[in-house]
């Protein structure tokens, strides 16, 4: 980020507070905590829950075995399905998926608390460093994997386990993608994201190749031709930008940039933070950016979305956590002016609503806020600048990539999942099973 001295500047809070401030979201619980919370499942027989898992976790099947104080069990039963079942269970909005399906919610009750039980069961044995699997015989066949994010790295351990050789290219010095560069950093603490990938390294059959990225070091037609197979979990590498100029206004900043930046610090407290910060979004990203900033010490912190908070994709937990912090949520506004004033950025602001056939649309009504600094969190899209002739040949939707419901692409001996495909909700769960669902299919390609 950009230093203005005397309104962006490190140390606004101590070293203590902000460590205190970046503790853990949500502390794990008690084994006595785990078998009482556990004990108020009811073990449906249909299991809505389950069935509202987008990797298919045997829920019930988890939380009996922790009832019956089978944690290795339990956590098998989860690794079985997701892989990533440790940072899922941290950062999956459990509140509108599997928690949202518990029937307790059908009397008025607080539903079981999935996540922190997924989360009992899978952190003894990443800590442990314990290896719940085994590869099967060599098949002699070896897949790249383009992308070590959760589908790369969930479809890499899927083919491992099935005998087959990996080889996971990555763009970054260490993989993990969003989960280690992109996710709120009380979400995952203590360096979680790093031992998750290590544990599923364990494996074997996996080599990673770090510092490398498609289009510039290798292309898809090199690797068509030195491998069996490729997948692509390249995720999308550009944000999208505000448009009329805006992004050229100094103060402008990448919410998911200075994120990464917030994450691989040693010390919070000599990042530089604005005293007053406004954030452009509605998803995840802009919560995130905008609780760490006040986190970090920043006084003022406002979220501008041009629509209502029913349509944001921050969840209504994820809304609820940033109005606890202090942060002020502005729904149906929309910038459409950016100016600096010295080192002051003005943000005219134009009301929004909907007309009768559903089109968002100017309600004439105008304000302005001030900032040190504006973070835009407006989502993301394919980097096909970089990328170069590299998506020539595949299907494209709304610039993603089109798979089928193996995550097949158009192109023969390809597969993709995770952000970079169309048609899904960009959360780790279900990138997690975009790899799962094509390192099947790749077998079966490959064994046919």
């Amino acid at each position: 980020m950009a230093q203005t001295p005397a309104h962006i500047r490190p140390h606004r809070l101590d070293k203590n507070e902000i460590d205190k401030n970046f503790s853990e979201l949500h502390p794990p619980l008690s084994r006595s905590e785990a078998l009482i919370e556990a004990d108020r499942c009811y073990f449906c027989y249909d299991a809505p829950c389950t069935t509202a898992c987008p990797t298919g976790i045997d829920i019930p099947g988890f939380i009996q075995k922790i009832r019956s104080d089978n944690v290795r069990g339990s956590a098998q039963t989860i690794f079985r399905e997701n892989i990533m079942g440790g940072m899922c269970a941290r950062v999956c909005p459990t509140e509108v998926l599997c928690e949202q399906a518990c029937v307790r919610n059908d009397h008025e009750e607080k539903p079981v608390e999935i996540g922190l039980l997924q989360r009992y069961a899978t952190d003894p044995i990443i800590d442990d460093d314990t290896q719940l699997f085994e590869r099967a015989k060599p098949s002699g066949k070896k897949i790249a994997v383009v992308g070590g994010g959760p589908a790369g790295l969930s479809c890499a351990h899927r083919l491992a386990t099935l005998g087959h050789d990996v080889v996971v290219f990555d763009k970054d010095e260490k993989l993990g993608g969003l989960n280690e560069y992109g996710i709120a950093a009380y979400k995952t603490t203590n360096n979680f994201a790093q031992r998750e990938v290590e544990w599923i390294l364990s494996i074997g059959g996996i080599d990673v190749k770090n510092g490398v990225t498609l289009g510039a070091d290798f292309t898809l037609a090199q690797l068509r031709k030195q491998f069996d197979a490729v997948f692509l979990g390249i995720g999308l590498g550009s944000a999208n930008e505000l448009g009329d100029d805006l992004d050229s206004v100094p103060g402008i900043e990448n919410a998911i940039e200075y994120i990464a930046e917030l994450r691989q610090a040693d010390d919070k407290s000599e990042l530089p933070v604005a005293r007053s910060v406004v954030v452009i979004g509605g998803g995840m990203t802009a919560i995130d950016i905008a609780v760490q900033s006040k986190r970090l010490g920043a006084e003022r912190v406002d979220i501008v979305y041009r629509r209502g908070p029913e349509q944001m994709g921050a969840s209504p937990f994820e809304q609820n956590l940033a109005k606890t912090n202090g942060v002020a949520i502005h729904n149906w506004l929309q910038p459409v002016g950016l100016k600096r004033h010295d080192a002051v950025i003005e943000i005219e602001l134009m009301g929004t609503e909907l007309d009768k056939e559903g089109t968002l649309k100017a309600s004439g009504e105008s304000s302005v806020l001030e900032a040190d600094v504006v973070f835009k969190a407006i989502g993301q899209r394919l980097a096909d600048e970089k990328l170069g002739n590299e998506l020539k040949g595949f299907e494209l939707q709304y610039g993603r990539i089109v798979v089928d419901e193996t995550q097949a692409t158009s192109i023969e001996g390809v597969w993709a999942g995770g952000d970079c495909v169309s048609g899904d909700d960009d959360l780790t769960v279900s990138a997690v099973q975009h790899g799962k669902l094509a390192a099947l299919s790749i077998d079966r390609h490959l064994r046919s």
